[in-house]
């Protein structure tokens, strides 16, 4: 199959062209061309397969989907983010209550436009202090697991038993004693890629972890998540 493709220097200088979609038109094979596309993913994710005219049904109506519902709820987001972009002082607080901003709901078909308050995050205790899912413990450089164990133990009397990030597990009490002394004198992106096996994306500055955490009479106690500056 490689040995019967053409030589790519035969293709110098040649251009593409954008064709514009035309599904009533047989001889330009749009309509062949994305039924076996769509064929092809859907046998890859066991979806069920469409022949030729059903595909030609369900691309015919994707421009009236997009001139209607799609561009209603695009303009309902807009608005709501013209209020969270316009409400933000010059110290980063936003001015803004939370019932300034609402949840759309619609359907054109009955027609029915809806709009309720949002609901606000759950709120969870810890100490003195309330925080929910958006709330997390910063730190502005790239501590060691050992400087978080022992920063808990310091500052809110709590053991550390569990550190991981996403689905990789960094540290755990449990741990053989070899491997946990050199989990925590690690990084936290040093952690990370010893058991991912790669460096965090390029893109990513902050590395979040969640934590499991022991109060002096063994009870688990709920805290925020952890963010850690590993790049400037």
């Amino acid at each position: 199959l490689i040995a019967s493709l053409p030589d790519p220097a035969a293709y110098a200088g040649v251009r593409l062209e954008p064709a514009d979609f035309e599904k009533d038109d047989d001889s330009n094979f749009h309509i062949d061309f994305i039924t076996a596309a769509s064929n092809l993913r859907a046998s890859n994710y066991g979806i069920a397969l469409a022949d030729r005219f059903r595909t030609k049904q369900i691309a015919g109506k994707i421009i009236p989907a997009i001139a209607t519902t799609t561009s209603l709820v695009t303009g309902l987001v807009c608005l709501e983010l013209y209020k969270l972009v316009g409400s933000v002082s010059a110290d980063g607080q936003t001015q803004r209550k939370l019932e300034d901003y609402k949840n759309g709901f619609a359907n054109l078909a009955l027609p029915f436009f809806a709009f309720s308050e949002p609901i606000p995050p759950a709120k969870t205790k810890f100490k003195d202090t309330e925080f929910t899912e958006w709330d997390s413990f910063d730190y502005d450089h790239d501590v060691t697991l050992q400087e978080l164990v022992d920063d808990f133990e310091k500052k809110y009397e709590l053991e550390l038993t569990m550190i991981s990030s996403d689905v990789s597990m960094l540290y755990a009490t449990f741990y053989p004693k070899k491997k946990a002394e050199a989990r925590l004198q690690m990084k936290a992106s040093e952690a990370l890629k010893s058991v991912t096996g790669k460096d965090a994306p390029a893109h990513v500055k902050w590395m979040l972890m969640d934590v499991c955490c022991e109060d002096k009479d063994g009870e688990d106690v709920d805290v925020p998540s952890i963010r850690v500056k590993i790049r400037d």
